[in-house]
């Protein structure tokens, strides 16, 4: 067990698979962690102090359960035998691979719509840095943000793997050990060639990367490594609950029709972070427009061929790829031309310049296929891959086995004639190869240059140095053929590492172009319309639609509404009316369109004019956080503060019957006085749209200039509502509940009570009196300084004591 402590010694905070055999074994504290997550039986066997606790996998099937360990978030390491077993030598083992579910390179564990980011995050003071990196498409990311803006950005990039403080200590985070680490890892020697001179806590936050990179053995090239400083100001950010809220991950999938997974990874991303800048908006709508049917198809079976050209390359320049991976590659970058063509067709410059960053490799091209054949093995150690006269070294072991193996055929018949011995037999086995056995009877005959090996009852066995020789050929050419082709392969990948950055920058051209073609699809399959960007703050909608619920209900069954929302006509909605009649609906939709827009894709609508959005923050539906230790309400409470505290003029609002969660008076008086903030605040004054069942703050339209009322429209007839899903000027006045619950199918006796209640409580209002109201204390620090103010016995106090306790009743306030 000395090998097995060493390498867990190294590795102390991975769980270790260790190779015995035909297995890997997991032992100890290891194994019973790994056990229920592996869905595999803990055992033991015999040890000094007891039983050993250990599990095992099969060495073939080891992947799929690693992939089960790194799903649950764990650390594994890998260690192989590094030599054939040999009797009576003890095997040597080294760990050959560390895996983390942030630094995988293999496809069986990445999800192909998905960056898969190893996060480096840490704050410091009012300023925070971030580094992402995604091994599997060579790219980095560096971000320089106030501490405030944190949060929304790792729910941004949804990381695989996050190394903050403390798990991580802080001096790893030192801005000059990441320019050390930059500098001597990635030959970066001016932090301005990337774009972070003025960033110094993203710096450190990439030294701890590649500090984590180095010390699980991922192999760097600076090569195939594209490294950016990513400015918040560039893109929208969208914090956990508007992802949530808007169901952006819906979203994506009713848009994503990429042909190529680095396109809907490129998607993705432009969903997860929409522009900001008016230019490159009107760039991405110019190209999705100029996609039509015919250019799109055409774009499409172009890009189909290309495969996950990102990632292969990526790990063909890290020398992982395997044989069929590279012929993958190779059949990718021959159908590239064309796909340059179809791009460099169209007159819209975006497309133009993303035809441009098309760089063809004929030459590589030309090298792989020369080297490798049709269809090679899945496996590095397989031998078979490259192609007969690529390499000479190669052809010459495979002619020399070949030559031997004949010879080895024809040696029984030829010995049979040269000796006359009619019984010579040519036989095999693992203890002493080849060999002639000849019986007793016939023993005279044997030639003398036959060197006795071995006594049978019936006869005996001999070798000859010839037979030697070529025995020696035959069993060595095999394991000759597999480290050469291995020798080629490397080769092969150090041809791609090579033009890395090229085929990085070509791979992330194809994304685009992808995404693009995908959008334009969408729009011309949901109907969809271009939308006008400006620079203004107004918001005006025509003919809206909700992209995901007109999927579920079929184009045309859905209500379309108008938005207008101005500063000089009113940018404030207070939306009213019953409860389902599509209010919370007509608030996602509004949002969802700006979003879409700011993409660059169409929108779902007759027309729209938008002016830009900084951020769209929203709070919708109703959740709690027992984890957390927060009720449905603290976490309502919670959301509301922050989108007030971050707001800006240039923001979108979207609430949702904020204050429904407590007391009818308690509730209406937190609603109020949000909308009031909102629309006095100069801060904010932000377009906003909040809807409501509190009916009493329909008032607030007569005092508030830029507030207006809108309600959705109902037809009732008797005692029958039908939801018209229409919005309306105006504010409603019932919320039609009652009918709610009827259609939800509750007992009609309990309806009929329900009315009769209504009733009572309609005809003596106000419903509570407001000593019954349990309600927050909302000045809990004006609550404090009284009771600490009357429980001070001034008549005790001296002098120095009275300006002491004023020093601390200033810190209550």
């Amino acid at each position: 067990m000395r090998q097995y402590w060493s390498a867990k010694a190294a590795h102390p905070d991975a769980i270790l698979l260790f190779r015995m055999g035909d297995f890997y074994e997991i032992f100890f504290d290891d194994a019973k962690e790994a056990a229920p997550l592996l869905g595999i039986t803990l055992t033991s066997r015999p040890a000094k102090d007891g039983r050993l606790p250990m599990c095992g996998v099969p060495h073939h099937a080891w992947q799929s359960y690693v992939g089960r360990l790194l799903k649950a978030g764990r650390k594994v390491a890998i260690c192989d035998q590094t030599e054939p077993p040999m009797s009576g030598k003890l095997v040597a083992r080294e760990v050959t691979r560390v895996l983390t579910p942030g630094t995988v390179l293999d496809d069986v564990y990445l999800d192909p719509s998905k960056s898969n980011w190893l996060v480096a995050a840490w704050s410091s003071g009012d300023e925070s840095g971030l580094a992402a990196c995604d091994v599997s498409t060579g790219e980095m990311q560096l971000c320089q943000l106030p501490t405030t803006g944190l949060t929304a950005e790792l729910d941004r990039l949804q990381a695989a793997e996050l190394l903050s403080p403390p798990d991580v200590e802080r001096y790893r985070f030192d801005p000059a050990r990441g320019r050390h680490r930059l500098r001597t890892l990635l030959g970066i020697h001016f932090l301005a060639s990337i774009g972070a001179e003025g960033a110094p806590l993203a710096v450190g936050a990439a030294g701890v990367v590649l500090e984590y990179l180095e010390h699980n053995r991922v192999p760097l090239d600076p090569r195939s490594l594209r490294i950016s400083t990513r400015s918040i100001e560039s893109s929208m950010q969208l914090d956990a609950a508007t992802l949530r809220n808007l169901e952006v991950g819906a979203l994506f999938e009713l848009c994503c029709r990429c042909v190529t997974p680095v396109g809907a990874r490129c998607l993705r991303r432009w969903l997860w972070s929409p522009l900001r800048d008016p230019e490159a908006i009107e760039l991405r709508l110019s190209a999705v427009a100029e996609l039509t049917d015919a250019e799109r198809l055409e774009l499409a079976a172009a890009l189909r061929g290309l495969g996950d050209l990102e990632r292969l390359a990526s790990r063909a320049a890290s020398g992982l790829a395997t044989p069929r991976e590279l012929a993958q590659l190779c059949r990718a970058l021959a159908t590239l031309p064309a796909a340059k063509v179809c791009a460099g067709a169209g007159s819209a410059l975006l497309l133009r310049q993303l035809a441009a960053d098309l760089t063809e490799q004929p030459e590589l091209v030309a090298l792989l296929s020369r080297a490798l054949v049709d269809d090679p093995p899945a496996q590095v150690s397989a031998a078979g891959a490259i192609r007969p006269g690529y390499d000479a070294q190669l052809d010459a072991i495979a002619s020399a086995s070949a030559s031997a193996r004949e010879w080895l055929a024809g040696l029984e018949a030829a010995e049979r004639e040269r000796t006359g011995i009619k019984s010579l037999k040519v036989g095999y086995n693992r203890v002493f190869g080849y060999y002639l056995e000849v019986s007793h009877s016939q023993a005279a005959g044997v030639p003398e240059h036959y060197i006795r090996k071995q006594t049978l009852t019936g006869g005996e066995r001999y070798i000859t140095p010839e037979l030697k020789e070529r025995e020696a050929v035959v069993l060595n050419a095999d394991q000759d053929r597999a480290a050469r082709e291995q020798e080629i392969l490397a080769e092969l990948g150090r041809r791609v590492a090579a033009v890395g950055r090229e085929l990085l920058s070509t791979a992330a051209a194809i994304g685009q172009l992808d995404a693009l073609a995908s959008l334009a699809a969408t729009a011309a399959d949901c109907e969809w319309v271009r939308p006008l960007i400006s620079s203004g703050r107004e918001l005006n909608i025509s003919g809206g639609r909700h992209p995901l619920v007109e999927r579920s209900v079929g184009t045309g069954n859905f209500v379309a509404n108008d938005t207008q929302l101005e500063p000089e006509r009113g940018n404030m909605v207070v939306l009213t009316g019953p409860n389902m009649a599509g209010k919370s609906t007509y608030l996602r939709q509004v949002a969802l369109i700006v979003l879409l827009a700011q993409c660059g894709s169409f929108v779902p609508a007759r027309s729209a004019r938008i002016g830009l959005v900084d951020r769209i923050f929203t709070r919708v539906g109703a959740h709690d956080d027992l984890a957390g230790g927060m009720s449905t309400f603290m976490v309502e409470m919670t959301e509301t503060a922050n989108i007030l505290n971050h707001a800006t003029p240039a923001s979108l609002v979207v609430l949702d019957e904020v204050g429904r969660g407590t007391s009818t008076y308690d509730g209406l008086s937190i609603a109020q006085a949000v909308v009031e903030y909102l629309h006095d605040n100069p801060r904010l004054s932000c377009r906003t749209l909040f809807a409501t069942h509190y009916h009493e703050l329909t008032t607030l339209a007569e005092r508030l200039p830029r507030v207006r009322n809108e309600r959705v429209e109902v037809a009732e007839e008797g005692n029958q509502v039908s939801f018209l899903h229409k919005v309306v000027p105006g504010g409603a006045d019932r919320s039609y509940g009652i009918h709610v619950a009827a259609l939800a199918g509750l007992p009609s006796h309990l309806i009929a009570r329900a009315r009769q209640i209504l009733a009572e409580l309609e005809s003596h209002r106000p419903l509570e009196p407001a000593a019954q109201q349990l309600g927050l204390d909302l000045q809990p620090g004006e609550a404090e300084l009284r009771r600490e103010l009357a429980a001070i016995e001034l008549d005790q106090l001296s002098p120095l004591e009275a300006l002491r306790k004023l020093y601390e009743l200033r810190g209550l306030t």
